[in-house]
């Protein structure tokens, strides 16, 4: 039984659902998309719920657009933010903790006979971990697993329209696709530019640079913003949501078109064993 959203556009979307509908939902169904995000603070002007909410609704719009091969799971409202903790409301999780709670969704889903997935990630602080997941899935479950960042494809709008040389968190990019996909995550009243602590040794662990390595946000931003949130738009927003779904579905596709490899990889090394 085909979901409908308020768009009137046809989605899987596994929260509001019931079983019978999931059971006919799973004769198409080829991928999951796990939308991740965090709980962390966002400045002065966003809710702490932003990475969570963010990545639910551009899981939503990706099933959308895929609809019927994808179903999206519940999110995983909570990250990988230790670098937030400092900032009164963050809750953060260990890597091991948000590890443990996705391989128990990935089995769950490989039970109801879905061994494709994506998450769908609106946190950077997620990242490394969901590269761990993938790879320790893939071997030891024998799903096929990928991530990918929410709106980091979009490289064409950012380049267009974000001007400030540091953004990233709570900046014109995040409050603009806030305004496109959630607006109610935004206090516009209250929209500052980030206070940036220049003369940090965080300048030279920022990417792109030669090492790495792990500072407090705090040592960054005194408000915890960075970028310049003041130049926000919902125009911005829209142009970077859109080109991202045009670019993370036009690289799902040929996915989902496909024989799952790492299945029958792992089935054939069974075998010879």
């Amino acid at each position: 039984m085909e979901k409908r959203m308020e768009s009137g556009k046809q989605s899987y979307v596994l929260t509001e659902m019931t079983w019978p509908e999931v059971e006919e939902a799973l004769q198409h169904v080829k991928m999951a998309i796990v939308p991740v995000g965090a709980h962390e603070q966002h400045g002065p002007h966003m809710n702490e719920s932003c990475d969570a909410v963010l990545a639910t609704e551009m899981a939503k719009r990706l099933a959308e657009v895929l609809h019927p091969q994808v179903l999206v799971t519940p999110t995983v409202n909570m990250g990988v933010s230790p670098h937030h903790l400092n900032f009164p409301g963050t809750i953060s999780l260990r890597p091991e903790t948000l590890l443990a709670v996705l391989r128990d969704m990935v089995v769950s889903l490989q039970r109801h006979g879905i061994d494709k997935v994506l998450f769908l990630n609106s946190h950077g602080g997620n990242q490394g971990t969901l590269g761990l997941a993938c790879a320790s899935f893939v071997q030891e479950l024998g799903v096929e697993c990928y991530y990918a960042k929410t709106t980091a494809s979009a490289k064409k709008a950012m380049k267009e329209h974000i001007t400030s040389p540091l953004f990233g968190h709570s900046c014109e990019r995040e409050v603009s696709e806030a305004y496109y996909l959630a607006p109610h995550l935004v206090r516009p009243e209250r929209l500052v530019k980030g206070d940036i602590v220049h003369g940090g040794r965080w300048e030279s662990m920022r990417p792109g640079n030669p090492i790495q390595g792990y500072y407090r946000y705090e040592e960054m931003t005194r408000n915890g913003c960075i970028g310049d949130a003041t130049k926000a738009s919902l125009a911005i927003g829209k142009a970077i949501v859109e080109e991202a779904l045009d670019e993370l579905s036009a690289a799902l596709r040929p996915l989902l078109a496909e024989p799952n490899g790492a299945q029958a990889a792992y089935g054939e090394r069974e075998l010879a064993s």
